[in-house]
């Protein structure tokens, strides 16, 4: 049985780890709330371009387009979208796993698959397959739009020198603080109208475009690559947060149940110690008579 003093050393430590776990898990919650408040008021900004776009691909001659240009698919980029810290659980890890089992799919078909790593937990878990093409580390910790066109560019411009001829994002899809799943999304070629499909059917009027739809889809097209760019990464950041406060929380509760445990271990102890000094002292009256 280990000695009353290593039961408290550890006990000390399991309390301090439960601190700092706790301070964690606020910081998260505080941090959570912003990276929300921003993801959630960027939603209706996306579903109304991914409208727009929807609505002018409707009239507009999309094979003058090269960015929606769809091709016999034999190299597939897949822009895995993850964290830069840790501590989160396994919201990152769950990423990996789709980009591991789609990297599986697509190779099976006899393509040739490359992966782009935003955020460096993502980069540190794919690097052992030798398929990471560019990688975007301290990115995450606090993107911005222009973060989101850099990489959106490098991406459109691999598609048009035909370098590749699918482009998807994979990352984790927010649907509440304690549930992220992870999702892929099709980025290239552009197809706005399939990023709609579920989605309820609206009666729309015909819109004439000044200048036409052509010149106008021109101009958004690369928009709208940033924008999805932008939506994943702000999907991501909400995430991260919530999986870490969630994290952390278990965390600080299991600290409290090891906390008890060694306290009653740390009693037995005692009660064990002064047993033994209690019968060391019986046995020495008894001698004395």
């Amino acid at each position: 049985m280990a000695t009353l003093k290593e039961v408290k050393t550890k006990i000390s430590g399991v309390k301090k780890t439960a601190q700092i776990t706790k301070a964690m898990n606020m910081v998260a919650a505080a941090k959570l709330r912003g990276a929300q408040e921003k993801m959630e008021d960027f939603r209706p900004y996306t579903a109304k371009f991914v409208e727009a776009m929807s609505n002018l691909s409707g009239g507009a001659n999309t094979n003058a387009f090269p960015l929606m240009e769809n091709r016999d698919v034999k190299a597939v980029e897949l822009v895995v979208v993850t964290s830069d810290r840790g501590l989160c659980g396994s919201f990152n890890a769950n990423i990996i796993k789709l980009a591991l089992q789609k990297m599986v799919e697509y190779e099976g078909q006899g393509k040739k698959v490359s992966f782009v790593c935003v955020g460096k937990k993502g980069y540190q878990l794919l690097r052992k397959t030798d398929k990471v093409r560019k990688r975007y580390n301290e990115t995450m910790g606090n993107f911005q739009m222009f973060h989101a066109r850099e990489i959106a560019t490098d991406l459109a411009d691999n598609f048009l020198n035909g370098t590749t001829d699918k482009v998807e994002i994979l990352f984790g899809e927010f649907q509440s603080v304690v549930r992220q799943v992870p999702a892929v999304a099709p980025f290239l070629p552009v197809q706005p109208v399939a990023a709609e499909e579920g989605a309820e059917k609206k009666i729309t009027g015909d819109y004439i475009y000044e200048p036409s739809s052509e010149e106008i889809m021109d101009v958004l097209q690369p928009l709208y690559l940033n924008v999805q760019i932008y939506h994943a990464m702000l999907e991501v950041g909400a995430g991260e947060h919530a999986a870490r406060m969630t994290a952390m929380d278990n965390a600080t509760n299991a600290c409290k149940d090891i906390v008890k445990n060694l306290t009653v271990v740390y009693n037995k102890a005692r009660q064990a110690a002064v047993t033994s000094e209690l019968m060391d002292i019986v046995g020495g009256a008894e001698a004395l008579k």
